[in-house]
């Protein structure tokens, strides 16, 4: 039975194929479309970062040219892409009474056994790029311990966490003020299209609580925040505001105490790259999320899946990355 692994059809291109082909069950961050996604075809990523001051240009008569711009100081800075290795087996006795000899169907078959394991795996993968996407909007890029870090993100750049207390008994629009002019001046000209205030569950309950918010409500004939409204968010006050649902055992996500503020239509402020597995096959190619490959068990007791994923996660501003507290 365990020769219909020897064929081309269960080779590295197409089990990779098969995965990539599978429905796919991202993250709310993977909804959202925020991160820049590319495969790269090393494992080190180099993030430049320019102190060069932005100046407003004056006018000048035609014919005129202009001074030259001082030069700007750079500095670069190198990641490891982290690796990600899951393993996981199709044994002799799962593909028992699958053998059909001298049919055609007998590969097809035994795919749809290996597309289910398959499928777990890739959500296992899925999840945990979810976990690095939350982690990049935090500032720390942790580990699936929850502990380990990975890329301080903070650290790396030599910026302090831009945090606001948020006191849901006085009025929101000048605390929402302040967090506009932060985010302001963290991009400098950069323009943004939105902002999304992604809450913890106690944060988003103390926020729908707010008098401002009940008001509007009220105003609109709702007596409460409907179940609808948390999961895909409501606007108030500029902001996005929305429930982030999403943990790890009993870890949540995001605090449950906290929000993150994240800017939409920023270019490349969010990055997940995809570096090439370590694989002979793909040195030096492009990557991309998440390769799948098989070998035969000794003695044909079965056959060993494994898949791996090689994600790059990153803010390149951290300084917009601003944390929302309870007072």
């Amino acid at each position: 039975m365990l020769d219909v692994f020897r064929t081309d059809a269960f080779g590295l291109v197409q089990l990779t194929m098969a995965m990539q082909n599978l429905p796919y069950k991202p993250g709310r961050l993977g909804e959202m479309g925020l991160f820049s996604t590319k495969g790269i075809n090393s494992t080190t990523v180099v993030i430049e970062e320019q102190s060069g001051k932005l100046h407003l240009l004056p006018t000048a008569a035609r014919g005129t040219m202009p001074r030259f711009d001082a030069g700007r100081k750079r500095k670069a800075r190198a990641f490891e892409v982290p690796h990600i290795p899951f393993n996981d087996a199709v044994m002799a006795d799962e593909v028992q009474g699958v053998r059909a000899f001298g049919t055609e169907d007998q590969t097809e078959t035994v795919a749809e056994i290996v597309n289910s394991k398959l499928e777990t795996m890739r959500q296992s993968h899925e999840v945990t790029h979810e976990w690095h996407r939350i982690g990049s909007i935090q500032g720390k890029v942790l580990d699936a311990d929850g502990i380990s870090v990975l890329v301080d993100i903070f650290d790396e750049f030599g910026v302090v966490e831009p945090t606001t207390e948020w006191d849901f008994s006085a009025s929101l629009r000048p605390q929402i003020q302040v967090l506009q002019r932060m985010l302001a001046d963290a991009l400098g000209a950069i323009p943004y299209t939105g902002i999304v205030g992604m809450c913890g569950a106690e944060f988003f309950d103390a926020l729908v609580a707010c008098e401002e918010i009940r008001e509007t409500w009220l105003w609109l004939g709702n007596q409460q925040v409907t179940e609808t409204q948390r999961q895909e968010g409501f606007v108030w006050g500029g902001i996005k505001w929305e429930e982030y649902y999403g943990h790890i055992g009993s870890q949540e996500f995001i605090p449950a105490a906290v929000c993150r503020f994240v800017l939409t239509g920023v270019p490349d402020l969010f990055l997940q790259q995809w570096a090439p597995a370590n694989f002979i096959e793909t040195v030096n190619t492009i990557g991309v999320p998440v390769y799948a490959k098989q070998k035969i068990m000794d003695f044909d007791t079965g056959v060993e899946l494994h898949t791996q994923s090689n994600p790059f996660t990153m803010c390149t501003r951290p300084a917009t990355l601003v944390k929302g507290t309870l007072k």
